[in-house]
């Protein structure tokens, strides 16, 4: 599959032009979530870092697709787009299930013997700790009242019924992927790891963060708290861009 394929550059979206990257940042939004989360975060590293945003199945410009339900296939089928990216030192950033899924790639990038530099799991608890959930099974109302209450999306989408109308298949197969998932005891990776969470997140407490430290081989690895809940990222966005610098400064 090559870069300029239909495939690759449906799930593949880069906002600003980085053709002398000396690096790349591959960035998975959580559940209900799509690519342009990351739109900060591309204006602020490029054009030093090719920022590749991930856009998943069933939603905006893929909504006639259908949504993946479980996070394994998920996996395989962006790791099949990713693992023909031209190569440059790589690393991934996730937000809650997008951690998960972020990690799940990253075994099979190490399989292959593309290890990614570092893997930023942010708001996710670790792929050993499992949580019987069932978000995705609650009717539409129960679901939306969950998003409410992680406050994840924008009151004024929240407010637009055929907004959430179209948004909601999507939603809820990420839910059932994330909720379903469940990852080997002893899965890990090579690559150092560091774990962003929020101190008032309801759906990762600091023990479910600091548990990713048995997820690496690697003798780097952090946890990084921030004021906020599970979306800490969206009023935390500078610091976390300082965080994502410094670690390719140093690069």
């Amino acid at each position: 599959m090559s870069q300029s394929s239909p495939d690759h550059s449906l799930w593949c979206r880069r906002y600003r032009p980085a053709d002398t990257a000396t690096a790349r940042l591959v960035c998975l939004p959580h559940a209900g979530g799509s690519a342009s989360y990351f739109l900060p975060v591309s204006a602020a590293l490029t054009p030093q870092v090719d920022v590749v945003s991930i856009q998943y199945p069933g939603r905006q410009d893929r909504r006639n697709e259908k949504p993946v339900t479980d996070l394994s296939q998920l996996a395989d089928r962006l790791h099949a787009v990713l693992r023909d990216e031209p190569e440059l030192p790589l690393t991934f950033f996730g937000h809650s299930m997008g951690a998960s899924l972020a990690f799940e790639v990253a075994l099979r990038l190490e399989a292959d013997g593309r290890a990614p530099v570092r893997l930023f799991a942010s708001g996710r608890r670790a792929p050993s700790v499992f949580r019987p959930e069932t978000v995705h099974r609650l009717d539409d109302a129960g679901l939306l009242a969950e998003i409410r209450r992680l406050n994840g999306t924008s009151s004024l989408v929240l407010d637009d019924d055929e907004l959430m109308r179209a948004a909601l298949p999507a939603l809820r197969a990420d839910y059932q992927a994330a909720e379903l998932y469940r990852a080997r005891p002893d899965a890990a990776v090579h690559c150092p790891i560091t774990v962003l969470t929020g101190d008032r997140d309801p759906k990762t407490s600091l023990d479910d963060a600091q548990a990713w430290a048995a997820h690496t081989t690697s003798d780097s690895f952090d946890v990084q708290v921030f004021p906020g809940g599970h979306f800490f990222l969206s009023d935390q966005t500078d610091d976390v861009i300082k965080l994502l610098d410094q670690h390719f400064r140093s690069c």
